[in-house]
């Protein structure tokens, strides 16, 4: 079992990270590659999954954002690589609160999530995160009044945009993250769109 690994990001992909450890690279999938700077120490707690067909490394910043990802593998039909986008596109924070509260809304909004999903995430985690640390008694209603509501950031609004566009979801999440690196908090969601076409158009 890989219990972390500590090294320095020789390059990033659109979906993991390839972090050279003493001279041998791993092939890590984060939630977030585009989130690392290349030549950027690291120290990522993983996952380990093998299959017939593959053995791959799920790496996290923490050791309860690895544990959260664990949870959601026990959940019927979610599998290493749809925890992984969920991560992706909601903090673990707002995650957790998204299932606390029961928000069957947001959380169908995620990709790979539908009502179903979302509801089997609610009945099987609500009550074992408190291994975690968030405890399901904490007191959302006070906790919530000082943070945004739970929503899709702009992110999936130009995922869904592109997906309109007939591009497929890989795709898009590729243009969104590659667009994301240019961007800021003020471009509005018509221009990430654009640039999201612009790098397409580049691939």
């Amino acid at each position: 079992m890989i219990e972390f690994v500590k090294g320095e990001v020789a390059y990033h992909e659109a979906d993991y990270l390839a972090v050279d450890v003493r001279g041998l690279g791993h092939q890590v999938f984060v939630p977030n590659p585009f989130a690392f700077a290349d030549g950027e120490e690291v120290m990522l707690y993983t996952h380990f999954v093998v299959r017939e067909d593959a053995q791959l490394l799920y790496g996290f910043k923490t050791k309860r954002e690895r544990n959260l990802f664990r949870l959601l593998l026990e959940v019927s039909g979610v599998g290493p690589k749809a925890a992984l986008a969920m991560l992706t596109h909601m903090s673990p924070e707002a995650l957790v609160r998204a299932i606390h509260i029961e928000d069957v809304k947001t959380l169908t909004k995620l990709p790979g999530v539908g009502k179903k999903t979302a509801q089997r995430l609610v009945l099987d985690l609500k009550d074992k995160l408190a291994k975690l640390g968030w405890e399901p008694g904490l007191d959302l209603a006070a906790e919530t009044a000082s943070l945004p509501p739970v929503v899709p950031n702009a992110e999936r609004d130009v995922i869904d945009a592109l997906l309109a566009l007939g591009y497929n979801e890989e795709e898009a999440e590729w243009a969104v993250r590659e667009s994301g690196q240019t961007i800021d908090a003020s471009v509005s969601t018509e221009e990430w769109i654009k640039k999201a076409l612009q790098a397409m158009m580049k691939r």
